[in-house]
């Protein structure tokens, strides 16, 4: 009985994957297609004359390396500011004691049910009060505010570490900041993973954000693939659409391919308590 139930999880694991991966694999053959081909009724699955020059064509009708420059920055600077942040909020609210510190966790949990649509033109007031607007400030403010649901994740996995360990450093003198980064910080590299990962595909991935406060010098390059493959007639090239889509993946693939175990155990770890 163990065998064919066995099969049975395979099988249904195959169909999902099969599912999942299907919208990827119809942009990768669109990215392969003529512009003739798009407008052929029916649509054809497979490209009559394959081609790699639509990607040739998708990395120099615009500046893509230059605009992936730009997203590649504040994504790393966003992740590894917003991960630091996260975690030292995450070791207060688990192992610090406050008046109030349940409350305030409570409050800052709410926060994710807030609608981000709300808060676009107050953001936008308030940084261009500033003067950030066309700067990657913002990114830098955000990260060094944490976010909600990653300062979840880092109080669940401290408030899971032994006890003995924190009582251990007080006894060699060690004070809280370093207890955080000599002990707690080197113990949750699961979660760490988790919110490279993480924060790093929010930002690579966001359009909202970078359209309203960026210019088309400095925007990122998910803004720049909805507007920068037009022909003459403004219409926009959809296989040169795909390819830029199927390269602008590849970053956020290849990151969470090298830091995937970490990922899973981080995500498995971080609810147990």
């Amino acid at each position: 009985m163990v065998f064919p139930r066995r099969s049975g999880v395979y099988m249904l694991l195959v169909a999902l994957l099969v599912l999942f991966l299907s919208p990827f694999g119809w942009l990768a053959v669109t990215a392969l297609k003529g512009p003739a081909e798009l407008r052929v009724l029916p649509i054809h699955w497979w490209p009559h004359n394959p081609s790699l020059g639509n990607f040739v064509d998708a990395l120099t009708t615009f500046d893509y390396l230059g605009y992936a420059r730009n997203s590649l920055t504040i994504a790393a600077i966003y992740a590894v500011l917003v991960t630091l942040a996260s975690a030292w909020a995450g070791f207060g609210f688990a192992r610090l004691d406050a008046p109030g510190k349940r409350l305030i966790f409570g409050v800052l949990m709410s926060t994710m049910m807030l609608p981000t649509v709300i808060t676009l033109i107050p953001t936008y007031l308030m940084f261009a009060k500033f003067h950030l607007v066309n700067t990657y400030m913002p990114w830098v403010i955000w990260g060094l505010c944490g976010a909600p649901y990653l300062i979840f994740l880092f109080r669940q996995f401290f408030s899971n570490m032994p006890k003995e360990l924190e009582e251990a450093a007080i006894v060699d003198g060690c004070g809280t900041i370093r207890i955080f980064f000599r002990i707690f910080l080197p113990q949750s590299w699961p979660v760490i993973a988790t919110s490279l990962i993480m924060s790093f595909a929010w930002t690579w991935g966001d359009y909202i954000g970078p359209a309203l406060l960026l210019d088309d010098a400095h925007t990122t390059l998910a803004v720049k693939l909805a507007t920068g493959y037009v022909n003459s007639h403004g219409e926009p090239m959809g296989n040169l659409v795909a390819a830029g889509a199927v390269m602008y993946v590849l970053p956020v693939l290849a990151l969470f391919l090298i830091m995937q175990r970490g990922f899973i155990s981080g995500i498995a770890t971080s609810g147990l308590k």
